[in-house]
């Protein structure tokens, strides 16, 4: 079986803003992969390119085996694109966006609508599958436009920040479901903001920056990336920072750093609990009060900030072409 996508020094520019400058990655068959970065680093860009939407201006890719420029309308047969937004109509029933995603995949009436009962019943929607789209939360009408993105069951689905703007339970609640297509064998592209969706749900992740990756792994290794356990510290206001900088720092293995009010203390560690007990009793011994002390292990919010060196919304993506793209359900 093909690898479900292989990109190979994909270059997009718009205008003089390069959105893509040889990006390589590659997602296995069957597994999920998440694609990471700050705003305007190229998630979206590459999206748009593996699922035909705009043409490279370098490099080739690949989506289960097919070439996205020479083979684009065989490739628009075999996925599956949910993006950033809900792409639903706001005028129409659920049930009614279903039936028409299917009628222009070209299923008969009859096979339109009992696929659209299908979906209904599997996103839990059939409660509200009546009910005009533009009358659902938030988190609803995301299910809806995932179940309009699987009427026709894709070899690949790609998921464009599925989860923007959903509350805790909504994205919650999306995951779970995602985590049912998972098991069912379906290849999928992440891209996601969100890091702790990416550390549940994808098998491999890659991290990209100003149009390249940076780096790839599991989460697991990823996190090995970045250096060993932190210890955290929170003292009474009013405490010299500069003193706990001096108390902690022969404990640590890199440099002590403090959150802006100088109460919250961070330090990299080698030894844990061992390096624990030693700071917190040097701080006491010292006459100062120790409010909260703590062992961190490294998250993929540590590896974001390691390895792209910029916050999360540093930048804003590429623009998107005027020219209005093919529509993929």
């Amino acid at each position: 079986m093909p690898d479900a996508i292989v990109a190979e020094g994909l270059r997009k520019r718009f205008g003089d803003v390069p959105a893509l400058d040889g990006l390589d990655m590659v997602v296995p068959a069957g597994t999920v992969t998440g694609l990471l970065g700050p705003n305007g680093a190229g998630k979206s860009t590459a999206v748009r390119l593996l699922t035909t939407l705009v043409a490279p201006d370098g490099g080739r890719a690949e989506v289960a085996g097919l070439d996205v420029v020479r083979d684009a309308a065989r490739v628009r047969e075999v996925i599956s694109l949910a993006g950033q937004h809900a792409a639903v109509d706001a005028n129409l029933t659920g049930r009614e966006n279903l039936v028409l995603v299917g009628r222009l995949l070209h299923l008969g009436k009859s096979a339109a609508r009992d696929r659209a009962k299908q979906l209904l019943e599997r996103f839990d929607l059939l409660g509200v599958a009546d009910r005009r789209a533009k009358d659902y939360s938030g988190g609803t009408r995301r299910r809806l436009d995932l179940a309009a993105a699987l009427v026709r069951t894709p070899q690949v689905l790609f998921l464009d920040e599925p989860t923007t703007g959903l509350d805790t339970r909504s994205r919650g609640d999306l995951w779970d479901t995602i985590g049912e297509l998972v098991s069912g064998g379906m290849s999928l592209l992440l891209t996601t903001q969100y890091l702790e969706e990416a550390d549940r749900l994808a098998d491999d992740i890659v991290v990209v920056d100003h149009g390249t990756v940076v780096a790839t792994g599991t989460p697991r290794e990823l996190k090995a990336r970045v250096s060993g356990e932190r210890l955290e510290v929170t003292v009474a206001p009013g405490t010299a920072p500069g003193l706990v900088r001096t108390l902690l720092a022969p404990v640590g293995s890199g440099p002590v750093t403090a959150d802006e009010e100088g109460t919250g203390f961070d330090v990299p560690v080698d030894d844990g609990v061992d390096a624990l007990v030693a700071g917190v009793r040097a701080l006491r011994g010292a006459g100062i009060t120790v409010t909260g002390a703590g062992l961190r292990t490294p998250t993929l919010d540590d590896v974001f900030l390691a390895l792209t060196d910029r916050p999360a919304a540093a930048a804003t993506e590429a623009p998107a072409p005027t020219a209005t793209p093919e529509v993929i359900a």
